[in-house]
C-alpha cells in the first residue's frame, strides 16, 4: 500500500510527513515523537479529513489496529495533542535559560568583516573625517531658518501650511529626547488636540501641565509659518445651531 502524504501538526511543529498505511497507531506515536517532541503515552491523535471531519485515531489495542483502518487521504491534517499537564512540558519557545554569547567590544573592533570595519573602510558616521563641520552646518542651517522665519516663543503660527493646524509657539531649542537628532526644533501648542504629545516628550516637560489632550508637536523650523493666525474656533463657520 503506498504512502500518503499528511500535514502533521503539533503546538510546536507543523511539517508534511507520508505515513504508511500498514503501520500500527503504536508505529506511529512512536515515529511521531522525533517530530513533535511528545511521548508516544502522551499523544492523543485525530484526523482532520479533506470534508472536515474530525476521526479520532485511537484503538483498544493500538499495537494491532492499523491506520488502514482509517479514512487517510492526501494532504489531510493529523493533530497531536500533548496530553501533559504544563508544567510536564517542554516549553521550546522560551530561551531565557539558554546561554547567548556576547562578543566582547575589542575582539568586535578587530574584525575585518564586521559593519564597524566597514563604516572605517567607507567613512560614515563618526568616522568622517568632516563629520563635526557638517554637524555644525547643520544646526547653523536650523538656526539661520529660525531668524528668518521670525519663530520665537509666543508667536502665532501654523504648521506644515495646514490652515486647521494653527496654534502658539511654546518652545524653541534642542530635543534630546528625539532620537539622532541634533539643532533646534520648534514645540507648538496647537488649537486643536490633533498634536503628537501633551508638551512633554520621554518624561522631559517642555511646557504646560500633563494633559490626557494632545495638543503639543514638535517639528523643525521650516514646517513653521509665523503670523497673525486666530485662534481656530469650531463653530466660526456655522450658520444655525
Amino acid at each position: 500500500m503506498a504512502d500518503i502524504p499528511l500535514q502533521v501538526i503539533s503546538e510546536n511543529s507543523a511539517s508534511e510527513r507520508r505515513i504508511t498505511p500498514s503501520w500500527s497507531i503504536a508505529q506511529l506515536k512512536r515515529k511521531l515523537e522525533p517530530i513533535t517532541g511528545i511521548p508516544p503515552p502522551c499523544q492523543r491523535i485525530s484526523l482532520k479529513t479533506a470534508s472536515k471531519e474530525t476521526v479520532a485515531i485511537e484503538a483498544a489495542d493500538e499495537d494491532t489496529a492499523l491506520l488502514s483502518n482509517f479514512p487517510l487521504s492526501a494532504y489531510a491534517e493529523l493533530h497531536i495533542i500533548d496530553t501533559r499537564p504544563a508544567s510536564a512540558k517542554l516549553n521550546l519557545n522560551d530561551t531565557s535559560g539558554v546561554e547567548k554569547y556576547v562578543m566582547p567590544a575589542d575582539e568586535y573592533e578587530k574584525k575585518s568583516d564586521s559593519v564597524l570595519a566597514w563604516k572605517k573602510t567607507e567613512k560614515l558616521g563618526r568616522f568622517n573625517p568632516d563629520a563635526p563641520s557638517l554637524e555644525k552646518a547643520k544646526i547653523d542651517a536650523f538656526d539661520s531658518e529660525i531668524r528668518s522665519r521670525g519663530i520665537e516663543v509666543g508667536k502665532r503660527c501654523r504648521v506644515g501650511g495646514d490652515d486647521s493646524r494653527r496654534g502658539e509657539v511654546k518652545y524653541v531649542g534642542e530635543v534630546k529626547e528625539i532620537p539622532g537628532s541634533i539643532g533646534a526644533w520648534v514645540g507648538v501648542q496647537l488649537d486643536e488636540p490633533v498634536g503628537k504629545n501633551d508638551g512633554s516628550l520621554g518624561g522631559t516637560r517642555y511646557w504646560g501641565t500633563e494633559s490626557p489632550l494632545k495638543h503639543g508637536v514638535f517639528v523643525r523650523p521650516e514646517r513653521v509659518e509665523v503670523g497673525e493666525w486666530p485662534v481656530l474656533n469650531d463653530l466660526e463657520d456655522m450658520e444655525e445651531i
